[in-house]
């Protein structure tokens, strides 16, 4: 046989052996070994690629590799990249895409975008959002009582027990300094109490009796930030403490020095400068959505998950916070909810545009209800993300549900949440804002249909390209074994195992 000869039915007996080349996803060599990147391990049959004459064995890397040694995996490659081609182009069947395939693919964008937020900055704001997010089941509990409340306000029920669902709803967010402080200095490696007796002072009525900057400060001057501020501040003097302090001295000297420096510093400085930033924020947000609008919405809804899939989205929380301790709600969060509504619509679109691949439906069907909710995350990495294109155009609904919410706060119909987290139809419960609760619900769900409706027109329409589709809309039913186009049966006749199992 000639060496040509021989090359190639050593490639064409190698390719059924690893599925076929619809299985193949990228081929290369080294000295010794052909490297080849595969769709699915599960079709390779390791016992009848040693059989091969010229096969010396196998190695599964990160590539599975095929040692064929010195020179002739030169030869053998080229011969095999032209049978894969061939085989491809004779295969009509495309290859079978599974939800499975998608979460493995969203899981993998997932880990590696974990990995590039791991910058010092990014870690920071992780830091800052461990702080908040530990107080979002009190803000959820009392945001719900704050509505009710209000509700049988409106409506003149029950007025011997409003008072009570007040104080229900407010003690928390009266407080809430004193939480973020405990919470700051045991994230940042502090004694917590000593963070949250710092914070304290920020909250304290005689607060009221002391001048600086030649203004007379206020109880929960500087809020949330101030608070934060002076937790980091305590941690750094009680860790300065820690280094300098005798061990006989540590238990009475560093308390003490901790919470007068980090007070006296607090008091006359911090409470000024955060109690400004604080306001500054309020006021910006206000100006945003009424000189903004629809603009300022359209943006804020487009690029919120852009900004999760950064990591950067953290940076949102104590600003969140910070509105709500300020005016009773967030009038940002709505907005930014609307880019779930995005993925909402673009998945039931791709569930209309992939008719024959059951498993990517299923996966939708079981994601719709978390999706709804204000869940996103199943619908994100288990679909949108990893077909790509759906990803962007998910954006451009929560682009257009956010630009609805946005032009009603120009028009003067203010849409918040009292509390964070929530979201989707489960943030319904929490909804507040500044004509009433019937309009606030209306514009909010106005939203949300806007999202849902703009997200599966764009994805239907433009979420697909014609390879995609030729990709994914196929039939889960096992193809027709294409072995015999590709080149010879496996030595051992068991050719059940190469057909793809449950896809």
């Amino acid at each position: 046989m000639a060496t040509e000869d021989k090359n190639r039915a050593t490639a064409a007996a190698i390719l059924p052996l690893v599925g076929g080349a619809a299985n193949v996803s990228s081929i290369a060599h080294c000295m010794t070994r052909l490297r080849l990147g595969l769709h699915d391990r599960s079709l390779v049959d390791d016992e009848a690629l040693k059989a091969v004459p010229a096969v010396m064995g196998v190695v599964e890397d990160d590539t599975y590799q095929i040692v064929l040694g010195p020179g002739t995996v030169a030869r053998v490659t080229p011969e095999f990249e032209q049978l894969v081609e061939e085989g491809r182009a004779s295969e009509a069947p495309a290859p079978v895409r599974t939800a499975e395939e998608l979460a493995d693919k969203g899981a993998a964008l997932k880990a590696q975008r974990k990995t590039k937020n791991a910058t010092q900055f990014k870690l920071f704001l992780r830091k800052i959002a461990n702080i908040f997010v530990p107080l979002i089941p009190a803000l959820i509990g009392c945001g719900i009582i704050a509505g009710l409340n209000g509700l049988l306000v409106n409506l003149g029920w029950l007025p011997s027990v409003t008072p009570a669902l007040a104080a229900m709803a407010s003690g928390f967010m009266a407080l809430i300094a004193v939480f973020v402080g405990y919470n700051t200095a045991k994230e940042f490696g502090g004694t917590p109490i000593l963070g949250g007796a710092v914070a304290a002072i920020i909250v304290f009525p005689g607060v009221a009796n002391i001048d600086a900057f030649g203004q007379t400060l206020s109880p929960g001057q500087g809020g949330v930030l101030g608070a934060l501020g002076a937790a980091v501040l305590a941690v750094h003097v009680e860790k300065w403490c820690r280094r300098w302090v005798p061990e006989a001295l540590d238990v009475l000297v560093t308390p003490t020095l901790t919470v007068l420096i980090s007070g006296l510093v607090t008091i006359f400085g911090l409470m000024y400068v955060a109690g400004e930033v604080s306001t500054a924020i309020g006021t910006f947000a206000d100006w945003l959505l009424s000189t903004g609008g629809a603009g300022a919405g359209f943006l804020l809804g487009g690029f919120f998950l852009p900004l999760v899939m950064l990591g950067l989205h953290q940076a949102l929380i104590p600003i969140h916070t910070t509105l709500i301790e300020q005016q009773g709600f967030t009038v940002l969060l709505p907005i930014l909810a609307m880019a779930g509504a995005g993925q909402v619509g673009a998945a039931a679109a791709v569930y209309l545009r992939l008719p024959r691949n059951e498993s990517i439906r299923k996966t939708i069907r079981s994601a719709m209800p978390a999706g709804l909710l204000g869940v996103g995350e199943p619908l994100i990495y288990g679909v949108s993300l990893p077909l790509g294109r759906p990803f962007i155009t998910a954006c451009v609904g929560g682009a257009f549900g956010g630009g609805f919410v946005g032009l009603f706060n120009q028009l003067g119909d203010s849409v918040g949440s009292t509390a964070i987290g929530p979201s989707g139809w489960a943030l319904f419960p929490l909804l507040d804002g500044n004509h009433g609760l019937g309009s606030t619900i209306a514009i909010y769900g106005g939203g949300l249909l806007v999202g849902y409706v703009a997200g599966f027109v764009a994805t239907y329409f433009f979420g697909f390209s014609k390879s995609l589709l030729a990709e994914f809309n196929v039939s889960q039913e096992p193809a027709p074994s294409t072995v015999a186009a590709t080149g010879p049966a496996s030595p051992s006749g068991d050719t059940a195992a190469k057909e793809p199992a449950g896809v």
